[in-house]
């Protein structure tokens, strides 16, 4: 397996260029030897400007043309959404032949994606698509807390509908498969309620008993050290204080809220139940300040660090 990790620039009108050149400037001359990245060099260096940097990257660039060549900082485009798309592609194409460990992406628009033709409610789909799978899973790592997600970019009502058995049960298996990869021997997982006190025994609604019962009972009888469901006003706390070291969340924001209040900068968006390794930022294109040199590349540099720590591994 190779050891180099491939970043990906995201929208080109985004921040993204800018927190890779600074990332990249960043890294010892052997990490950077480690890294290739998959983008439009005219916009890197334009980054490179806007950041006050001088470094050479014609070593590092793996380049791809946009369509009319510079888009402008900050306004969505759908040529924008087009390039970031072809980016990712390239990358993945690379992982799968092995030339790469492990994809770093840099924040995408879903706009400007889905503008270009490009149907997908972010990263994770894009990728499963790409990769021939049915669908993945979104984990949030952070030192103190980890929250790997039942859906992601839905609706709430779909959500629940989507919080079947099943997915409850193969969500626990890919965070459990994942933990035990990256160094944990038994990982203790909890899983969140869908309602208010988990129900109350049915006076909030009667889905936690008849979705996330039964999936954490054949995750214990698999042998998967897995508590739940336990209400999510207070399974947070009580992972971020130790008791836990993952909770399985049922949506979008029930798991998104807690990480970020905690660990905004650091936290890593790593997908899980792909053939390849793929971790991003956990943040946005920030186009209001794209171009100016003001962007905060502390959670690039987090998503790097857990890249090269799965390049360097093998995949179980």
């Amino acid at each position: 397996m190779s050891d180099i990790v491939g970043i990906t620039m995201g929208d080109p009108a985004g921040v993204g260029p800018e927190i890779t050149v600074r990332a990249i400037a960043e890294m010892s001359a052997a990490d950077r030897a480690r890294t290739r990245i998959y983008g439009h060099r005219e916009t890197l260096d334009a980054a490179l400007e806007v950041c006050g940097l001088d470094l050479d990257l014609d070593s590092l660039v793996k380049p791809v043309e946009i369509d009319g060549g510079l888009v402008p900082w900050g306004k969505l485009d759908a040529r924008a959404g087009d390039a970031a798309f072809r980016f990712i592609a390239r990358a993945v194409d690379d992982a799968q032949a092995g030339k790469i460990g492990c994809i770093v992406t840099a924040p995408i628009n879903k706009e400007a994606l889905n503008s270009a033709g490009h149907h997908y409610d972010g990263h994770t789909g894009m990728l499963a698509a790409l990769t021939g799978q049915k669908s993945a899973f979104m984990l949030l790592a952070s030192d103190r807390l980890k929250v790997i997600h039942v859906s992601t970019h839905v609706s709430l009502k779909t959500a629940i509908d989507r919080a079947t058995p099943q997915r409850i049960l193969d969500t626990i298996r890919a965070g459990n498969d994942h933990l035990k990869r990256i160094g944990y021997a038994a990982p203790r997982i909890a899983v969140a309620g869908i309602n208010p006190h988990c129900g109350e025994s049915g006076l909030f609604g009667t889905e936690d008993d008849e979705q996330v019962v039964p999936a954490v009972e054949m995750a214990r009888a698999e042998g998967i050290d897995v508590t739940g469901p336990i209400s999510a006003d207070t399974v947070y706390h009580r992972a971020y204080n130790g008791a836990f070291d993952l909770v399985v969340a049922q949506y979008h924001d029930q798991g998104h809220i807690p990480i970020k209040l905690v660990a905004f900068d650091t936290a890593v968006n790593v997908s899980l139940g792909l053939p390849i390794d793929r971790t991003s930022v956990d943040h946005g294109t920030a186009f209001d300040i794209a171009g100016t040199g003001r962007a905060n590349h502390t959670n690039m540099n987090a998503a790097i660090a857990y890249a090269r720590r799965l390049a360097a591994g093998s995949r179980s």
